[in-house]
């Protein structure tokens, strides 16, 4: 009897527990991709437009044999499942609150259709799925070191041998007309190629060249330092497992590395235990800090976005974010105390903000990376540590590089010999700054130390 494949967050064939168990005995296969107008409305256009590119790419790599529908899947997958007959629903495990509920409205579904159709989740996009490792009693994890001492020890399985051959795919044109869509235009322009070989091709190319040295440069933005693979992760283009099979050499590099996936699967684990983290502060002392609001503060806020502070790190990481919905990590944190702690403005503001610009924006990483700078959740800075945004440039781009890449009014050396320290060489067409940090320092200490 056939079954059927949902991809969702695992839009590759490589290493897919999920397709295995679904070609079991040599079964037909019906592969499916469901455009859920919940996801499309909460997606920016650069991550659509990853999506619509994979998504095209899979198709062709199972030979057309993608079905892609559109509407609730609690909907499309038991009508889809009644329609060839399938005896069981095949999918990646999903973690996030959304997709909890999603799966459960799903199997709520399937259960009524008559006969049995069971859910079955294999696999998730982590290394360990969220919810395995927790403390001797039971209970999670709320700091990072001692997790990831814990997810060490416990490891995780290689990579699973599958592939587009490894199941036998019905073809969607066989069944009868109401399912199919085409695959969206791509809404936007990309800065990297999307989908499961161009996954592979970066990440071999990062291995080759950038990875023995990643422990030393992955702060620094203005050099090719990082992998990129945020955005194949995030829709499952490649699995970190294939990562970590060239990462156990002991090197310094994978090691740091390394620590970046457990950062990934930590974050997983914290909104899997806290779902409400996604919105609200993980650490709820947080909830009387004191936040700005009003036309004032949006004015504040839509300098920050459009890159106009008069602070040319933060301005550059944002002008990089709207021009590619990509921004270095080192600098994510940056803008990120820039916002919550000069302009004094709600984490959830930058937040929202950047999982509408950002191609790899999840929510558990995204989320509780904000939470972080702003103090108020797992493993969060001490709320004292306020970056101070120049002198952050000249740490991680003592040249300048980065900035007079993102900002044109800074690009010309003879003009601008400092792009750090503007005093006296402000162009004319750059902003003046919109705060002064160090008055802007001392008020967030003011509005913290107020909470203990």
């Amino acid at each position: 009897m056939p079954t059927l494949l949902w991809f969702r967050r695992d839009l590759r064939c490589a290493d897919h527990p999920a397709l295995l168990d679904a070609a079991q005995g040599d079964t037909e296969v019906l592969a499916c991709y469901v455009l859920d107008p919940r996801l499309l409305a909460s997606s920016g256009a650069r991550r659509l437009a990853y999506l619509y590119r994979a998504l095209d790419e899979l198709r062709d790599t199972l030979g057309g044999a993608l079905l892609i529908t559109r509407g609730r899947p609690e909907q499309r997958i038991p009508q889809l499942a009644a329609a060839v007959g399938a005896t069981s629903v095949h999918v990646s495990g999903d973690f996030s609150p959304f997709g909890r509920r999603r799966d459960d409205a799903v199997r709520a579904a399937l259960n009524e259709l008559p006969g049995e159709v069971g859910f079955h989740a294999a696999g998730s996009p982590y290394l360990v799925a969220p919810g395995r490792i927790t403390k001797d009693d039971d209970t999670p994890y709320r700091v990072f070191t001692p997790f990831f001492r814990a997810w060490r020890d416990h490891g995780w399985r290689a990579p699973a041998r599958s592939g587009p051959d490894s199941a036998r795919w019905i073809d969607p044109a066989d069944l009868s007309a109401g399912f199919a869509e085409k695959i969206p235009d791509p809404p936007a322009e990309l800065d990297l190629p999307a989908g499961e070989a161009a996954a592979l091709a970066q990440w071999r190319t990062f291995v080759r060249e950038s990875l023995a040295d990643y422990h030393t440069d992955r702060n620094r933005p203005d050099l090719d330092a990082t992998s990129r693979m945020s955005a194949h992760l995030k829709f499952g283009t490649i699995h970190p497992r294939t990562l970590a099979a060239d990462l156990a050499d002991g090197s310094e590099g994978a090691d740091a590395y390394l620590r970046e996936l457990a950062f990934r699967d930590f974050y997983a684990a914290v909104l899997h235990h806290w779902p409400d983290s996604a919105w609200w502060n993980w650490n709820r002392t947080f909830d009387a800090i004191e936040t700005d609001e009003g036309p004032d503060a949006e004015r504040l806020f839509d300098a920050w976005k459009a890159g106009t502070t008069g602070f040319p790190i933060v301005d550059a990481g944002m002008r990089q974010l709207a021009a590619t919905g990509f921004v270095h990590n080192r600098v994510r944190m940056i803008v990120a105390s820039f916002l919550v702690k000069d302009l004094h403005l709600p984490w959830q503001w930058g937040a929202r903000w950047f999982l509408d610009q950002l191609v790899d924006g999840d929510i558990a990483n995204n989320q509780h990376g904000w939470q972080w700078t702003a103090g108020c959740g797992t493993d969060a800075a001490p709320y004292f540590r306020v970056f101070n945004p120049t002198k952050q440039g000249e740490k991680f781009d003592p040249d300048g590089t980065y900035i007079r890449r993102w900002v044109p009014e800074l690009a010309d050396k003879s003009a601008v010999p400092n792009v750090h320290r503007l005093d006296g060489c402000r162009p004319a067409d750059y902003p003046e700054p919109i705060v002064d940090h160090g008055q802007e320092r001392a008020e967030a200490l003011r509005r913290y130390g107020r909470l203990s």
